[in-house]
């Protein structure tokens, strides 16, 4: 089959690979560069057996720290959009116990098939992305964040999921780097199965094997609208004109929403805004880490990068907005130095970044038909913070549900 892919992102470019490798033809559109997206300097983490849903029921408690605090991981500014509130309600709506069990299990169903399929692409390609598996610890600074960690642990535990809870010297023992900060450590979950990558330059090394593979790529090129004759669509419009195929997979990320739309369809679908710095440490032994490292209470993740650590977090319900506020990068520099303060004077000139995770409330991804759009438009959005993690999986979930041409 002709299969047009909108989309030059991590998820955009995984489904063109699982494509390709089954045969097709596939053209991949996109308006800038292959990972320019919300992909290009993202949290970096695999986090294939620690999925969390943002929704969750201890997000009610936590709501006037996180909206009214100066320097609070969550920002809100309303805005004159039915999108942003229509969002917002069903997110508030899916902070349930019963939502976030639910979610939790689809997830690590489709991140398990994700890290199968993720495995056998790089296998294949070998890709140079800064691959690395040496787990993640997940760290609480209270006993009640801690009791909630503990719950999801055995929840994620049922679901097959291999973690432990650890002491701050335990934390210590795997990950040197975190001795200055143990008394802050009331306890950590430890999954020694995740792993990092670099997801740029996983998509440049994707957009790279597919043009050698003869898979079309046609960069700089705005998705404008449909052409559809008897209820299918059979070309996108784009400034340069239409582009036909038999099928098409809409992996826009946060412009999915306005895409969708033109089809007759409303999809969930809504940016939040993140940060991220990539600096170059210290190279004395435990100074900086080697084990990925997540921060609950500051939201703030960190990965590390072959000789770099990329420094990550923060979501901001803010709409489109792309520029980078100084006080937002100097709450990453202040959480490295917080939580690694060996890392060294590595922060004169840190590399700032900003993206818009396309999130669904509840942080299900949008994989497969919706509604009444054409039967040969298939959608793959809405992977919120996990789209590193999740764009294999739900690449093969899309091969799978191809219409017949």
């Amino acid at each position: 089959m002709r299969i047009c892919v909108l989309g030059a992102g991590i998820v955009g470019l995984a489904t063109a690979w699982q494509l390709r490798q089954q045969g097709h033809d596939v053209t991949v559109i996109d308006r800038a560069q292959p990972g320019h997206g919300a992909s290009g300097g993202n949290g970096a983490q695999l986090s294939y057996s620690y999925v969390a849903p943002l929704a969750d029921p201890g997000i009610w408690g936590q709501l006037p720290k996180l909206l009214l605090a100066a320097d609070s991981p969550l920002k809100l500014r309303p805005r004159l959009d039915p999108l942003q509130w229509q969002w917002g309600l069903r997110f508030l709506a899916a902070c349930n116990a019963g939502t976030a069990r639910a979610t939790t299990a689809q997830l690590l169903i489709l991140a398990a098939e994700s890290r199968a399929a993720f495995d056998t692409m790089r296998a294949k390609l070998r890709p140079d992305c800064d691959f690395s598996a040496t787990g993640k610890l997940v760290l609480y600074d209270n006993a009640e964040s801690l009791a909630g960690a503990r719950r999801q642990l055995e929840l994620q535990r049922q679901l097959g999921s291999q973690q432990q809870l650890l002491t701050a010297q335990e934390c210590v023992a795997i990950e040197p780097a975190l001795d200055g900060y143990r008394r802050h450590i009331a306890g950590a979950v430890h999954t020694p199965s995740e792993c990092a990558a670099d997801c740029l330059k996983l998509c440049q090394a994707l957009a790279q094997a597919l043009a050698a593979d003869g898979a079309h790529l046609l960069l700089q090129h705005e998705v404008q609208g449909w052409v559809q004759r008897a209820g299918r669509a059979v070309a996108v419009k784009t400034q340069v004109g239409e582009i036909e195929a038999d099928a098409f997979v809409l992996a826009l990320g946060t412009a999915s929403h306005a895409i969708g739309r033109q089809l007759g369809v409303y999809l969930p679908v809504y940016p939040l805004k993140g940060y991220s710095i990539t600096v170059t440490p210290d190279t004395a032994p435990g100074a900086a880490p080697r084990v990925s490292v997540t921060d609950s209470a500051r939201k703030v993740v960190f990965a590390r990068l072959g000789e770099r650590l990329r420094v990550a977090g923060m979501a901001e319900i803010v709409g489109a907005d792309t520029r980078i506020p100084p006080e937002r990068i100097r709450t990453l520099v202040a959480a490295t130095q917080a939580v690694f303060p060996q890392c060294g004077q590595v922060f004169d000139a840190p590399e700032p970044w900003t993206g818009m995770r396309p999130a669904t409330p509840t942080g299900l991804p949008i994989v497969g038909r919706v509604g009444r759009a054409p039967a040969n438009v298939l959608f793959n959005t809405g992977h919120g913070a996990l789209g590193l993690t999740l764009a294999f999986g739900t690449a093969g979930r899309i091969a799978a549900q191809l219409p017949m041409a």
